[in-house]
């Protein structure tokens, strides 16, 4: 049976079915939940897709992360499910709790919309479980608060914990490390900046993302059996 994979849509949300249609093209089924809703329902991996929630405003995520969905996304991370925040979802999750750290105005204070050249630093998450330590990856970023910051003892944590995914060969928005995404303690929430999604079709440039994509996959499949 194929894996569920839900998409939460919040006001302002623009990437959604950016990212239905590319786990459709790789067999899974996308259904977009509500930031209203109560419940994820019974999907078997959540994403949080890149936009401008609200209209990012006070700061990107800030009011996002107080939508009814965010309650039963923590459930759902917290029971084990697969979760993964794209660009603007990386910042609801960072605002939610649900990972360390923040994501400030990029560096020079400029939107950023390229291609980023990556590295997979760690395996031990559900975006990257598929991939190889070390594999470098060409995804797009589309950001102007993509900078992500963190104190000290949180960095070291995240270096001693190898919760470190994804990180920049070319830093383009002066994130500490030259970190693109990382992930929670036990590897099933992931942040990440660069759109996978947008880096999953040979015509859109790139097929990068799809080892990103099928980690995910392959982790809600696993808990679809399960």
């Amino acid at each position: 049976m194929a894996p569920r994979v839900g998409v939460v849509v919040f006001p302002g949300t623009n990437c959604e079915h950016d990212v239905v249609q590319a786990i459709e093209r790789l067999g899974a089924r996308g259904e977009l939940l509500w930031h209203g809703a109560s419940s994820v329902g019974s999907v078997d991996a959540v994403v949080l897709p890149g936009g401008f929630a609200h209209g990012d405003y006070l700061r990107p995520g800030a009011l996002a992360r107080f939508s009814p969905i965010m309650e039963a996304v923590t459930r759902f991370a917290t029971d084990g499910g697969p979760v993964v925040g794209i660009c603007n979802g990386f910042q609801v999750l960072t605002e939610a709790g649900l990972l360390p750290g923040a994501l400030q105005k990029n560096g020079h204070l400029r939107f950023l919309c390229q291609p980023a050249r990556l590295q997979v630093s760690s395996t031990a998450s559900v975006l990257t479980g598929l991939a190889e330590v070390g594999e470098e990856l060409v995804i797009p970023i589309n950001h102007f608060s993509g900078s992500y910051v963190c104190d000290e003892e949180t960095l070291r944590r995240l270096h001693d914990e190898d919760r470190v995914v994804l990180r920049y060969l070319d830093n383009p928005n002066g994130s500490v490390d030259d970190i693109a995404g990382i992930t929670n303690e036990v590897g099933n929430v992931v942040g990440l900046m660069p759109h996978p999604e947008r880096a999953s079709y040979a015509l859109l440039g790139s097929e990068d993302g799809l080892v990103l994509l099928r980690s995910l996959l392959a982790a809600a499949t696993s808990r679809a059996a399960a």
